[in-house]
């Protein structure tokens, strides 16, 4: 029956299903707009047209995809107060402020020049625009930082006082904004941001190859992503490596559920696959690799690693949801990481854009950063329950009084317009990428032998 729903598990149903939605497209648009900036900056140093191409046609998806992210955000921010507000208003005297800031410094920043960086083609100067479209990349980075920061305080609550009314008060602002473990996850998350763009970019351009179309164009993109993918994605498994480290730290637990580790180990086993059995607390069909996992984790073969079973039942998170989602994630690294591989064997053969089978790779791993996002999502939120600020607030405390049917409505409402609203913009946006960045007949005439500096046949010894 309706009255039987229980209106923790709906809320929080409702939040991961808003933030689900909502954190692709501001990861997706931190990179883009960064990438931009970039090539902006190589059609203003070269003077080849076919920069602003390339630019006038990621501009486009940049719009909707910004769009789709201030929408989906300002639900999110009316659900502390509906679903969480025994949470807001506890720690209002916190994360409040760090909300505030991302508005006034990031927010404000990004929609002035937005305008001008959409709307400002031959209308300011060359410069001017281009002094726009970075301070809009700029800007999404700041607008990372407050939120991440707040978020991060979540996990790793600290620089606060409870006093006698039960609320948080701030002792010091550094400690809450520069906590323990937001700059690992800062630069984990900007990173996966860079990487998401990448990969995005880099499919739509092997889609391209592959069918033989906008190839100048197709060239520069391919180009750009697998430098990317080069380079960047080996930086992300350094950087979360330190972030497991940080983890381990302060949030044990939520590690122990991600390696599906139940009796505390030296020398803990890689669970390669396993699934979590948290009724019997065991896993079944185990595939591990021995003392791997203390190894990653503590730099030491024979590393302690506590196992779920240190912790009481009501205090652990729901080990199945991170154990599998770290996987998720993990694996798509991996991948990504083999492809910058792989591009390099194929740049030195100098087959970089004749593989037709490397391009079918690109456009499989086109969504894949957003999959790994989610799931990297999936791992920090989930990994963080039973509490909202870990070790300090639970999840069960923190939900509004409201009836579990009212919360379903909602939710069911949500579902309605998200499916709608974002079915019609992922339309448009795959229209846009059908019909390319093109300029016509003329423009691909003008365009037929350019390519990017980096992939250009006189400059390093590529074949077409």
């Amino acid at each position: 029956m309706l009255y039987d729903l229980d209106p923790v598990i709906l809320a929080r149903i409702q939040f991961a299903f808003t933030i689900s939605f909502h954190i692709v497209f501001p990861a997706f648009t931190i990179g883009l707009a960064s990438w931009l900036a970039i090539v902006e900056g190589l059609w203003l140093k070269t003077g080849k047209d076919v920069y602003q191409d390339i630019y006038k046609f990621w501009i486009k998806i940049f719009a909707v995809c910004f769009g789709m992210g201030v929408v989906s955000g300002v639900v999110m921010s009316y659900q502390f107060g509906t679903n969480w507000s025994v949470f807001s208003d506890k720690v209002a005297n916190v994360i409040g402020p760090l909300l505030g800031y991302e508005v006034l410094t990031a927010f404000f920043l990004e929609a002035s020049f937005l305008g001008v960086m959409l709307f400002g083609w031959g209308r300011v100067s060359k410069k001017m625009h281009f002094v726009s479209t970075c301070i809009v990349a700029v800007g999404t980075l700041i607008s990372a930082f407050w939120i991440l920061s707040a978020n991060s305080w979540m996990q790793t609550p600290q620089g606060f006082e409870i006093r006698e009314d039960g609320l948080l008060y701030p002792t010091s602002w550094l400690e809450i904004i520069f906590n323990p473990s937001f700059p690992f996850r800062f630069a984990h998350m900007v990173t996966a941001a860079y990487l998401t763009t990448a990969f995005t970019v880099g499919g739509v351009a092997a889609w391209y190859l592959w069918t033989k179309q906008h190839i100048p164009h197709a060239r520069i993109m391919f180009g750009m992503a697998m430098i990317m993918a080069v380079f960047v994605a080996p930086i992300q498994l350094v950087i979360g490596d330190t972030h497991g480290l940080n983890t381990l730290e302060h949030q044990p637990v939520k590690v122990a559920a991600m390696e599906g580790i139940w009796e505390t180990e030296k020398g803990a086993d890689l669970r390669l696959f396993a699934i979590p059995n948290e009724a019997e607390e065991r896993n079944d069909y185990e595939v591990v690799i021995p003392d791997l996992a203390s190894y990653i984790l503590t730099h030491h073969w024979d590393g302690e690693i506590k196992g779920l079973k240190e912790w009481a039942k009501e205090d652990r998170p729901p080990v199945a949801i991170v154990f599998w989602s770290f996987r998720v994630m993990v694996g798509i690294g991996m991948a990504m990481i083999l492809t910058g591989i792989i591009a390099l064997i194929l740049f030195f053969r100098k087959k970089l854009f004749d593989s037709r089978l490397f391009q079918l790779w690109c456009m499989a791993l086109t969504p894949a950063g957003f999959i790994a996002i989610l799931a990297g999502w999936f791992v920090t939120e989930v990994g963080r329950q039973p509490y909202t600020a870990y070790g300090v607030i639970r999840t069960s405390e923190s939900v509004s009084p409201v009836l579990g049917e009212h919360v379903a409505l909602s939710l069911a409402a949500f579902i309605v317009v998200y499916t709608v609203l974002f079915g019609a913009a992922t339309y448009y946006i795959i229209k846009l990428i059908r019909k390319g960045p093109g300029t016509g007949k003329e423009g691909m005439e003008r365009h037929s032998k350019v390519a990017a500096p980096f992939v250009d046949p006189a400059s390093s010894g590529q074949e077409g």
